[in-house]
């Protein structure tokens, strides 16, 4: 849309292209319902006798048809642009040419240069320079001054007009270039700031994009909410810790929990005293709230910041593990061998068979307590090399179906009878995205711990594996339901601890393993509150859509 060089550049530093798109369409709309005016008043004025105007017509026919001429083309091009015309530069160069030459044609057809059409060709030659701020502009400047001339002149020669009247014409020459270099330079440096508005403009708008995909991928729960609670804005982390067990997305009417909802009157009491942690539903992490006034001039608002103390809990026992495993690592080869040895050595002494019944009971205690420094070395080392999850896109009912018929396969208890697994599907089961051997894995520990925990407590080696989706449809769970003792209230807040156990076999690592694998696939393992005998141990997956 301009003859601009080139390199002509934005204050941005882009490349500058004068005049956008949509600007100049609105302009040159506005400038034809003017031409569509002026046309109408001169249609109008000749139904007047153009002696009582004291402007004689020289070829009246001639005069009367251009006017009406000017009138249909105008109204012509106003239809067009009514019917949708998106006008190109093409149309605004034609329709200013168009003016100057026919105005010129009604001033040579009346009383010559001295007619007032003459100011008109001024706002023509105007209109062109705003439209068009470009070497074109100029052309339409020197085209109106050379008409004008030819005029003044035709009518000093041939109707004897004064010679002034090309002195007037060489004025409205001057004015009609001072015109065109005076609106082209406003319009251009209108247009520059208009770019750079725009530019900035778009600067913000992608900051603000940038900042929210920012906020809703940070892992730190953010809430907008009103003094009552109600939550105006919530980013996926603050959904996901808040309702990720029970279906509030699309609710207008959404309010904070009601533990969290007890913290934040606590904190509008006195706003220096932290909240205490708490949790919102029975397999949820623990969060730590912390509020503070959106805007300190306008506090109807409060900002919520949800911590999801699961994360920092196991970022310190990450640490300590990850030291344990460097150590363990150091020292395994230095332990491995005289604990073989131990071992070996007590294995042999077992078959011996003049050993009294005491001593090969010691024996026993030598081989369980060496297996078990073993194993012990194996998770250390087994945390300190743990690779990053594979995650795909599975189909949790057929995979759990596959599990649990290759599970009973390859165990086996008293008699040689496998365990009684009860495999429970929803009928409307989302996929979930995880590695599925580390997932296995988790399955696999919990399994047998719920299998031996049942075999002791009811004689009977029963589980049943439950697989379902949470309110909000969007993401699967997995219970694992044993009939079991169960475990007592002192303990439930310490299993998922690193060498914590009730069993004097145990390393007190499976559990944390399976958590840690949980969280390496973005799930979350949660021991459920009491639902009669036995615990309940279930991992929710996070949405099949989000990539690990």
């Amino acid at each position: 849309m301009s003859d601009l060089p080139d390199d002509t550049v934005s204050p941005t530093g882009q490349n500058y292209r004068p005049g956008a798109p949509g600007q100049s369409q609105r302009l040159f709309r506005v400038y034809n319902l003017y031409r569509i005016v002026i046309s109408l008043v001169l249609t109008g004025l000749l139904f007047v006798d153009p002696a009582q105007l004291n402007q004689p017509l020289r070829l009246a026919e001639y005069y009367q048809a251009g006017v009406l001429g000017y009138l249909i083309l105008n109204s012509a091009i106003g239809l067009m642009l009514v019917g949708g015309l998106s006008p190109g530069q093409r149309h605004i160069t034609f329709s200013v040419l168009a003016d100057i030459l026919i105005i010129h044609l009604l001033l040579f057809t009346s009383s010559g240069i001295t007619n007032g059409l003459a100011n008109l060709i001024i706002i023509s030659v105007a209109a062109g320079n705003i439209l068009t701020p470009s070497r074109m502009g100029l052309f339409y400047a020197a085209l109106a001054a050379i008409c004008s001339l030819a005029i003044a002149g035709w009518g000093v020669m041939v109707h004897g007009d004064s010679v002034d009247n090309i002195v007037r014409a060489g004025s409205l020459g001057i004015l009609y270039f001072g015109a065109a270099l005076i609106l082209q330079s406003i319009t251009r440096r209108m247009q520059r700031s208009e770019a750079l508005a725009d530019s900035r403009a778009r600067s913000i708008i992608e900051l603000e994009k940038i900042n929210e995909q920012i906020i809703q991928r940070m892992r730190t729960g953010i809430v907008v909410t009103d003094q009552d609670g109600r939550i105006r804005l919530a980013n996926a982390a603050a959904e996901e810790l808040l309702f990720g067990m029970t279906s509030h997305h699309g609710h207008q009417s959404r309010v904070l929990p009601v533990a969290l909802l007890e913290g934040l009157t606590a904190w509008k009491k006195d706003p220096r005293k932290r909240p205490e942690p708490c949790q919102i539903q029975p397999a949820a992490p623990m969060i730590q709230a912390s509020f503070t006034r959106l805007d300190e001039e306008n506090s109807d608002l409060i900002l919520v910041f949800i911590e999801d103390l699961s994360k920092v809990t196991q970022q310190a026992q990450q640490m300590k593990l990850a030291s344990l495993g460097r150590l363990t690592a150091g020292i395994a080869h230095e332990i491995r061998n005289p604990l073989g040895a131990i071992s070996h050595a007590a294995q042999l002494m077992s078959e011996s068979g003049d050993i009294p019944e005491a001593d090969q009971r010691m024996l026993e205690i030598i081989q369980r307590h060496s297996r078990r420094v073993n194993g012990i070395i194996e998770n250390v080392l087994d945390l300190s090399r743990r690779r990053q999850a594979d995650a795909r896109l599975v189909d949790l009912g057929q995979w759990l179906t596959d599990f649990v018929r290759e599970y009973q396969q390859s165990t086996s208890y008293q008699n040689g009878e496998p365990p009684r697994i009860t495999l429970e599907l929803s009928p409307e089961l989302p996929a979930a995205r995880f590695d599925k051997s580390q997932i296995e894995q988790v399955l696999t520990n919990l399994c047998d711990n719920g299998l031996r925990y049942s075999k002791q407590h009811t004689g009977s080696a029963t589980l049943v594996l439950r697989a379902g989706s949470t309110t909000d449809g969007e993401r699967a769970y997995i219970d694992v339901e044993d009939q079991g003792p169960g475990i007592a209230d002192d303990h439930r807040n310490s299993v998922f601890e690193p060498f914590f156990t009730t069993d004097k076999s145990g390393t007190g690592l499976g559990l944390y393993l399976a958590r840690e694998l949980c969280e390496t696939n973005q799930a979350h393992l949660a021991l459920l509150k009491d639902r009669g005998n036995g615990c309940c141990f279930r991992i929710t997956f996070a949405p099949s859509g989000r990539l690990i």
